[in-house]
This record gives C-alpha cells, sequence and structure tokens, in this order.
C-alpha cells in the first residue's frame, strides 16, 4: 500500500510497481477485444472505487487517457469495453468524490461524440443519456453544457448518405438533447440552459426532424425503416424529437416561455412553414396542451407580436399566422387565457383594417392596370385573411364565458363605423363607402359567431344602451345585407330558447302548438326592458320592412324577429303594441305615401299576415284566430300575392295595384279589438294608430353609408349656417304634385290635430315620453351645431382650425394680418 502514496518516484515500466488503480483498469481489457468487458475485473475494480472513492478522480483520469489513444488507434472494442467501464462506475458510485470523475466522464463522452464514426457517436450519447438519468446529490456550480448542446443539435441534422446510419444518429442526437434538458431543467444553477442561445439550437433540432418525417408523409414515403422501428416507437426520429419537445415544454417556467416559443417562430419563418400551416398549426397544439395552462397567454403574446411584425408578408402567410392563432386561442379559451382577452381583439381587428386596405389598394391599381387576373387574385387572397381573422374572432368570443362575452360583444361593436359614435381605430374617412361597409359586414358577422349561444337571463344585461343604439343604427342603412346581420345578430341574443329553427321560413304555420315552442313566464327584468327599449325596437321593426332593396331573406328575418319578441319578452301590453305595429306596417303597404315597389308591398302584407297567424295561434284566442283565418282563406282565393307561401316564389305574378276596396283582404282594427275585449287585454289602445317616431338618426344613418355620403360638414372659419335644404326632405314628383293640390287642406288638417289629441289621451306613457324625448335631443342636436359654428378660438399664428369631413385642417394667419384689440395696439 505504501507503493500506492509513493507512485510519483516510480518507474512506470515496472509493471509490478504500477499504481493498484491503473492494474485494476488494465485488467478489464481482455487481449481480444471481442471477448468484451472481464466481469469478474470489473467487479474488483468497482469495489476498490467504492471502498476508495478518494481514487475515484484518477481512475476517471486513467480510463480517459486509455480511451483518447484507443480512438486514436481505431481500437473501438476496447473503446466500448472503456465506455461500459465508466457506466457501471457511475451508477456504483454515489459520493461526493464522483465530482472529479464526471468531468474525466463528459471529457471521454464529448471525445466520442467528436469522432465521425456513427457507431463511436451513438456510444457517446447512449453514455451520456445513463449519466443524465442520475440524479446527483448536490448541485453542480461549474459544469456547462454548451458543447453538447452544440454537438447533439448537429447530430440531429445528420445528412448522413446511408438512410439507416442517418437515422440513428439523428435518434442519438434527440436522446442527447433530451438527456441535457432531464440534467439542466431541474437544477436551479443550470438555468442557462433557457438562454436564447441554447433555445436556438434545441428547438429547431426538435422541430427538424418533426417536420423531417411530415414531409416524407406527406410524399407517401414511411418515416423510418420498419425494421429500425422499436415496439415502444423510441427510434422513430418524429415521434423522439415530439416526446423531447413536449417534456421541455412542460417543464418551461413562467419566466422562460418567451425563449422557448420565439424560436418556434423563426423556424417557421425560415422555412416558410406558414403556407401551408398544417404543421405550424400541429406545433402550437402540442406547445398548448404541453405547457402549463396559467402560461397560455404567453404563448397568444408571442404569436400576436409575431403577426404585427410579419404584417406586410404575403396574405397567406399571414392566413396561416392567423389561423395557429385561432388554434391557440381555442385551446386557451378553455383555460386560462389572462389579460390578453381585449388585447387579442384588438390586435385582430387592426390587421382586419390593413387587409381591408391591400384589398382596396389592389383593387384600385388592378383598374388602373391591364393585369386582372393578379389583382383579382390578390383580392382573394385577403378575403383569405380576412375570413380567418372573423373565424378567430368568432370562435374565441364564442368559448368564453357569457360574462367575458359580453365584455367582447361590446368591445367588437365599438369598432363597427356607426354615425354618433367614434372610431379612433378603424378611420373609416380614409377608406370610403367601399371599405367601410367591408369592414362592417366582417365585424357584424365575428358578431354573430360570437353572439351564437349567448345566454342571458336579463334582456337588459344582453342589450345595453351602448350596445343597441349602435346596432339599430346600422339597421337602417340601406343595405340589405348589414340589416339581415343586424337582425342575426338580435335573434342570438333574444332567443334564449332555441326556437328559430322551429320559425325558419317565412310562412303560414298551420298548427303553431305543433312546433312546440319553449318558452317561460316573462320576468320583471324583461318587463321592464320592453317599457324601456320596446319603442325603439318596433320603430326599426317598421323602418326596416319599407327598405326599396328588401329581399326574400330580409322578411323572413323581420318575421322571425316578431315570432322571437313574442315568445321570449312579450305580455298583454307588448302583444296589444305589436298588432298595433302589424296593423301600422299593412296601412302603410296601401297607403303607399312613400311610393314603394310592389314587390316590397306585397311582402310588407305577407308578413303582416304571417305573423298575425303567429301571434293569434301564440295567445289562444279562438274568436282572434277565426278573424286571421278567414282573412288568410280569402287571401288564397283571390289574392294569393298576398301570402307569403305565393309571393315569395319565383315568377309570382305581382300586380300593378292593391284593391283598397275589398275590405275583407285585410285586417281589420275594429274586428281585431272585439276578439280581444275582455280581461287581460287593454283593447281600446288598438284604436289608436301606430306612428313611428323619426329622429334625427334617420335622416343621417338610413343613407347609403357612414362617412361619404352622410358626413357633416362644418367649418369654424366660415361663419355661414348650414344650408336648410340638407335637412329639408327631399323634393319629387309627388312632393310637388301635393304642394300644388291645396284642396282638401284644411280637413287633412283637422284630421292630424285630431289624431295628435287621441294620442297624448289614450298612447302608453313611453310613447309619448320617446316622442319628446326624440324632439329634445333634435333640439340639442342643433343647439350643439350653432355653437360650435358662433364659439370660435382667438387667431393664432400657428394657424386656425377648421374641420371638414372628419379631418382637421390648419390655415396659417400671417402675424401681420391679425387684427388686435385697440389696447394691444401703441
Amino acid at each position: 500500500m505504501d507503493s500506492e502514496n509513493n507512485e510519483s518516484g516510480v518507474c512506470g515500466c515496472c509493471g509490478p510497481l504500477r499504481p493498484r488503480y491503473k492494474r485494476l483498469v488494465d485488467n478489464i481489457f481482455p487481449e481480444d477485444p471481442k471477448d468484451g468487458l472481464s466481469k469478474s475485473d470489473m467487479e474488483k475494480l468497482t469495489f476498490y472505487a467504492v471502498s476508495a472513492p478518494e481514487k475515484l478522480d484518477r481512475i476517471g483520469a486513467y480510463l480517459a487517457e486509455r480511451l483518447s489513444r484507443d480512438v486514436v488507434r481505431h481500437r473501438y472494442g476496447n473503446v466500448v469495453i472503456a465506455m461500459e467501464a465508466l457506466d457501471q462506475l457511475l451508477m456504483a458510485c454515489h459520493s461526493q468524490s464522483i465530482k472529479p470523475f464526471v468531468e474525466s466522464f463528459l471529457q471521454m463522452v464529448a471525445k466520442l461524440l467528436e469522432s465521425r464514426e456513427p457507431d463511436l457517436q451513438v456510444l457517446g450519447t447512449n453514455s451520456f443519456v445513463k449519466f443524465a438519468n442520475i440524479e446527483e446529490d448536490t448541485p453542480s456550480y461549474h459544469r456547462r453544457y454548451d458543447f453538447f448542446v452544440s454537438q447533439f443539435s448537429a447530430m440531429c441534422h445528420s445528412t448522413h448518405e446511408d438512410t439507416e446510419t442517418r437515422t440513428r444518429i439523428r435518434v442519438a442526437g434527440i436522446k442527447g438533447l433530451q438527456g441535457v434538458v432531464r440534467k439542466t431543467v431541474n437544477d436551479e444553477l443550470q438555468a442557462i440552459i433557457w438562454e436564447p442561445q441554447h433555445m436556438d439550437k434545441l428547438i429547431p433540432s426538435m422541430l427538424f426532424n418533426m417536420q423531417d418525417s411530415e414531409d416524407l408523409d406527406r410524399a407517401g414515403h414511411p418515416s423510418t425503416p420498419s425494421g429500425s422501428v422499436s415496439q415502444d416507437g423510441e427510434e422513430n426520429p418524429a415521434a423522439l424529437a415530439e416526446s423531447c419537445f413536449r417534456e421541455l415544454l412542460g417543464r418551461a417556467a413562467y419566466g422562460n416561455m418567451n425563449n422557448a416559443v420565439r424560436p418556434v417562430l423563426v423556424h417557421l419563418d425560415n422555412h416558410h412553414l406558414w403556407d401551408p400551416n398544417e404543421f405550424a398549426v400541429s406545433c402550437f397544439r402540442i406547445i398548448m396542451y404541453s405547457i402549463q395552462a396559467q402560461h397560455s397567454h404567453h404563448v397568444i403574446q408571442q404569436v400576436l407580436n409575431h403577426l404585427d411584425t410579419h404584417n406586410k408578408n404575403t396574405p397567406r402567410a399571414r392566413a396561416g399566422i392567423v389561423q395557429v392563432l385561432l388554434e391557440t386561442v381555442a385551446i386557451a379559451a378553455k383555460g386560462s387565457v389572462g389579460p390578453t382577452v381585449l388585447e387579442v381583439f384588438n390586435t385582430l381587428l387592426k390587421h382586419l383594417r390593413m387587409s381591408v386596405d391591400f384589398e382596396l389598394g389592389e383593387s384600385s391599381r388592378r383598374n388602373s392596370s391591364t393585369s386582372v387576373s393578379s389583382g383579382r387574385g390578390k383580392e382573394s387572397e385577403e378575403r383569405i385573411v380576412q375570413n380567418a381573422i372573423i373565424q378567430t374572432i368568432g370562435f374565441f368570443g364564442g368559448n368564453l364565458p357569457d360574462y367575458q362575452r359580453a365584455e367582447v360583444m361590446m368591445f367588437i361593436m365599438g369598432k363597427v363605423p356607426v354615425y354618433g359614435t367614434p372610431c379612433h381605430t378603424l378611420d373609416t374617412v380614409k377608406i370610403g363607402h367601399q371599405g367601410t361597409k367591408r369592414i362592417q359586414t366582417m365585424l357584424l358577422s365575428s358578431l354573430i359567431m360570437v353572439t351564437s349561444g349567448f345566454k342571458s337571463k336579463s334582456m337588459a344585461a344582453a342589450l345595453p344602451s351602448p350596445f343597441l343604439d349602435p346596432l339599430f343604427s346600422i339597421s337602417l342603412m340601406e343595405d340589405s345585407e348589414l340589416r339581415q346581420l343586424v337582425f342575426e345578430i338580435l335573434h342570438n341574443i333574444i332567443d334564449r330558447h332555441d326556437n328559430r329553427a322551429k320559425l325558419r321560413g317565412i310562412r303560414i304555420i298551420p298548427n303553431v302548438a305543433a312546433l312546440k315552442i319553449k318558452r317561460e313566464k316573462i320576468s320583471k327584468q324583461d318587463v321592464a326592458f320592453m317599457k324601456k327599449h320596446g319603442q325603439q325596437l318596433y320603430r326599426h321593426i317598421y323602418l326596416g320592412c319599407k327598405e326599396e332593396d328588401n329581399v326574400h331573406k330580409n322578411f323572413e328575418l323581420l318575421f322571425t324577429t316578431l315570432a322571437i319578441l313574442t315568445i321570449e319578452l312579450a305580455n298583454e301590453e307588448v302583444v296589444i303594441d305589436l298588432i298595433r305595429l302589424s296593423i301600422a306596417l299593412q296601412d302603410m303597404a296601401l297607403a303607399n305615401e312613400e311610393s314603394m315597389p310592389m314587390f316590397i308591398r306585397c311582402g310588407i302584407m305577407a308578413l303582416v299576415a304571417a305573423y298575425l297567424n303567429f301571434l293569434s295561434q301564440m295567445i289562444a284566442n279562438p274568436p282572434f284566430c277565426q278573424h286571421v283565418s278567414k282573412v288568410i282563406e280569402l287571401r288564397s282565393m283571390d289574392a294569393q300575392h298576398l301570402l307569403p307561401e305565393h309571393i315569395f316564389r319565383d315568377k309570382c305574378p305581382i300586380p300593378e295595384s292593391l284593391d283598397k276596396e275589398d275590405r275583407l283582404l285585410y285586417f281589420q282594427t275594429a274586428d281585431m279589438a272585439e276578439c280581444l275585449a275582455g280581461p287581460g287585454y287593454n283593447a281600446e289602445r288598438l284604436s289608436i294608430p301606430y306612428i313611428p317616431q323619426v329622429t334625427d338618426e334617420d335622416r343621417l344613418t338610413r343613407r347609403k353609408s357612414f362617412v361619404d355620403t352622410i358626413s357633416l360638414q362644418v367649418d369654424i372659419v366660415s361663419n355661414s349656417l348650414p344650408d336648410k335644404s340638407q335637412l329639408a326632405e327631399e323634393i319629387t314628383f309627388e312632393t310637388l304634385k301635393k304642394a300644388i293640390d291645396t284642396t282638401g287642406l284644411e280637413e287633412q288638417e283637422r284630421e292630424k290635430r285630431r289624431q295628435v289629441m287621441e294620442k297624448f289621451q289614450k298612447a302608453p306613457f313611453e310613447e309619448i315620453a320617446a316622442h319628446c324625448e326624440s324632439k329634445a335631443n333634435m333640439l340639442q342636436d342643433r343647439l350643439a351645431q350653432i355653437f360650435e359654428l358662433t364659439i370660435r378660438p382667438p387667431p393664432s399664428p400657428s394657424g386656425v382650425v377648421s374641420i371638414s369631413s372628419g379631418h382637421t385642417q390648419h390655415q396659417s394667419v400671417p402675424v401681420y394680418e391679425m387684427k388686435f384689440p385697440d389696447l394691444c395696439v401703441y
């Protein structure tokens, strides 16, 4: 034993005088490497190492020396024996002295990985994986794995000519990276592995193998030879890479999420994997299901930032990013989304506006150039982006809880360009009528998806005034498509018992009871809602019926709206109001004071017939049902064009005029009042004709669009008031004819006074209050306009501000032209 302590003074060539640990190490190598590791000698070496742990570092150094010599001399049999011995020593020794031995072990692994022999690289990787699975008692303060991350990443990208060998090397590289991850992520002192320089190697290496497998599958080839796939599938590079990728993401802490996700986005950019985006979608599905739920908003934020950064990419690439965002928010909506809910919608709406700008820009350039086909292709690609954004908005909003969904509905409604509401994000002045309508259509379409399945116990909470007012303003625009979208949104919110499918299509329903309509007793909150907003609802239904561009679908939606109001919100008072509204619609179609087309007049008649038939059966009043059925029966014989089954049929003959004299073809107020006389209904109110209140909103929002045709022209510099002709009604041949014909004016004036007096005596308080409120609002608007024109700021050298069409203009005033008060001049 003394010779071991004085080994420095002993000649190394004398065998019997060599240190014992060297003799033990030498003995494990047989004369013929094919015989393999000598088990008995290995047991002696292991016993010696456990008994004298202070010798572990020397044993490791000597083994490393022998292994390096054998690698250079291509004695690969001895290399295998040396690595096997190292593995057994690692598994057997768990003392403080193992630290220096680990350094020697890692040096030998590195030596094997640096060689160009695939067998040695695989051998070194397997040893490293075994080492990675050993749990050390104390952390290592100085050990670094930079070399191993780089080398294993390079092996993951192997391009060896032989397919089988290439697969083995790639599998070894992935296993090595997995070993690095397992060895470092749980060690607080090894947080350096999450730094960008390491993540930029780890993540792309895994994605490369996952992507390479998908490419082979898409081409119809198996990803790996059948003989190289083990029963548990570990030898498949794609499956192994995905497993490692999931494990890495599952171990990512709060502060490391950005470094883990950013390389994924960069890899998708570098390899142009956004179009097509199947691989990108699968990657983010893996990410969202692997990370902890509370970290989901980090991923969403990263994708949003990436979308902002690449806002000028090709439309298909942007659409691919949006679709990936759809997948992430769809999964995140089921858990914790965090504070990014409104930020998601804000970013998407911003890109929606940008896409519309690109589309309109391409359209204008297409009109000025000869390349029509390429322009249409670009425009259609922008539509792909827009549809993807709408689907994302709708799907995300539709999966949120009801309380968050209500906030999102308000947020989106606030972005819809509507007269009278500020819209800072979407500057509709610059995009014109076509762009404004496009944005309105898309935002309302997304609102339909968000409100689908929305159930609110109280209508006042589901339809507050800040949401209802701009929605109704859109319903007054001269665009049938926008009005259809508005009514579909209302149906989603009001129809809380899913009765719409049973009411689909405007028709005379012979037996309403067979539909098995679901309904509940009207709550006090809903009664209060109808008292506050009922007149507003009736008014917009009335005005929506007489729009000249109404088509079959518009009348279907109007019928469904009336039916759903009856089911969900109608008490006895509301039923009377709805009958008054129906009679007013019938009278409007008969009088035809606005020269409506005959199809619209017949459509209104058919709508009234279909609704009163439905209402009479819902309230189960036999005399009322009998009166309605009698009118419908007479129409089916003498005036089929007044029934929905005929007027909305293709090539239905339309008469030149309506027969006003045949009273039996029309619903009579007196007969219906007699039917409803008795307890429950205030039938006397039926004698009061329903007259919708005309407000300033009608004149300003009913016309073509949002800005281009209804913009308020205000010029502070000029002292002229707005021309009265702008506020006057349109002069037509009918108005001139009425102006010339003065006969009977006195009788008309007396009749008008009588109707006004009767209205104020018998009309409900809510209707009178709405009438007075509308006049007060008109007065306030006029006073505000006058004050804007008369109250001007003092002149300034910086310029006078003028507002025109929503733009702020500065007109410079030279100092020598300014007029100062006399006291200021000397």
